[in-house]
């Protein structure tokens, strides 16, 4: 049996006037204190965390007790949702 031809559909463009304008051209550069404050959160969270399991809990606030890992952690996924902003 002989083969059908292919139809290719031509690809839609719309017009220029319709088309929005390039993201590249409205989206601004990230501030610069952005990603350092993004890396300090990180360092004090790390820090906070080493601390607490270095001492045994007694330190950095011995009457938080495990809620010193939640801040731990928190000051880490912080700097993820700042360094979502990055641009």
């Amino acid at each position: 049996m002989p083969k059908s031809t292919i139809r290719k559909k031509k690809v839609y463009t719309p017009p220029a006037e319709v088309r929005p304008a390039s993201d590249a051209t409205r989206r601004k550069p990230s501030p610069p204190w952005l990603p350092v404050s993004a890396v300090c959160m990180i360092v004090f969270g790390i820090a906070w965390l080493v601390v607490f399991y270095i001492t045994t809990g007694d330190y950095p606030v011995a009457a938080w007790g495990y809620w010193n890992l939640v801040i731990g952690f928190g000051a880490m996924v912080s700097s993820l949702a700042v360094l979502s902003r990055w641009r």
